[in-house]
């Protein structure tokens, strides 16, 4: 086994209390994680199959062949809800490879929990703070164009249920690329550019949707990629997974729950824009903004925690 990689203190790049998740990882050969990618990857798409085939025995031809069509766009309530529900299985393909692979309990993926629970809640009113701030200040371009979706009374009925698919989709994206791929690749290798780069790479990586994005596919994906060199950044900051967790789950509420581009994913939004995400201008000309509250929400963040 390689040795520990030790985080100088002091700085601003200290990551001294990354050692919190790294000392808990287990077998931490790269080949090791190279199959425990594709273990979490087999299981978290049996899981999926698993469960189409339990609807596929519970409902008739159409009413299965329509629940089909409705995971594919996520422009309606249930399909965007199953769809978010289904990213579950990542989460349990993370635990269960690295219980079987690594000899390494679920639970070190977060970092200390009470820690984890401290900082994910701290973070999440200095974020949502902000977001709130943002969009009381003027000015407002679009404000006067966002067009009603979901009726207040039905999106309320369903906030619960929104918010509760979005943990288990924010949670099982920060349990694997941050608690499981991070973590290890940070108890191997030394460097930090190893461990911030090639997980947020991957994340980036299955955001890569041509057919969704057109030729905005690659800012889309550069996007991710920032946005997951900032969660990892949070990561070995904090030393859990807190954090991380909290800007991802309060820009996914702001994204799914409150504004969302018409047509794909937007079936859980209270207002959609106007125009959707094959509108390849108007979505290129959000991506400034978008990118610079990734950076507004990493700073916040950082300031909220002192770190």
């Amino acid at each position: 086994m390689a040795p520990r990689p030790s985080f100088i203190p002091g700085g601003a790049m200290s990551y001294r209390p990354f050692s919190r998740m790294t000392e808990t990882a287990r077998r931490t050969e790269l080949w090791r994680l190279v199959l425990g990618i594709v273990m979490v990857g087999l299981v978290s798409f049996g899981l999926q199959q698993a469960l189409i085939g339990l609807a596929a025995l519970a409902l008739s031809d159409a009413a299965y062949w329509a629940l089909i069509s409705q995971l594919r766009v996520a422009d309606a309530p249930l399909g965007m809800l199953l769809l978010l529900v289904s990213l579950g299985g990542l989460g349990v393909g993370t635990v269960v490879t690295a219980r079987v692979l690594h000899k390494r309990s679920g639970a070190s993926l977060f970092g200390p929990l009470p820690l984890a629970l401290s900082q994910a809640l701290r973070c999440t009113v200095a974020v949502a703070g902000l977001y709130l701030v943002i969009a009381l200040l003027p000015p407002w371009p679009l404000a006067g164009q966002l067009v009603p979706a979901l009726g207040f009374g039905r999106w309320l009925l369903l906030l619960p249920l929104t918010l509760l698919a979005l943990v288990i989709q924010v949670g099982s994206e920060e349990l694997f690329f941050r608690g499981y791929l991070q973590s290890q690749i940070g108890a191997r290798l030394r460097h930090p550019a190893a461990w911030l780069i090639l997980p947020s790479a991957l994340f980036a990586l299955g955001h890569w949707s041509p057919a969704m994005h057109g030729d905005n596919a690659l800012l889309v994906t550069v996007w991710a990629f920032a946005f997951g060199l900032a969660a990892a950044d949070l990561t070995a900051r904090s030393g859990t997974l807190g954090p991380a967790f909290a800007l991802h789950l309060v820009n996914n509420v702001v994204a799914v729950a409150l504004v969302s581009p018409q047509g794909d994913m937007s079936g859980l939004a209270l207002y959609h824009l106007p125009f959707g995400t094959g509108d390849e201008a108007e979505m290129r000309a959000l991506m400034p903004l978008d990118l610079m509250g990734i950076l507004v929400g990493w700073l916040v963040a950082r300031l909220a925690l002192r770190v």
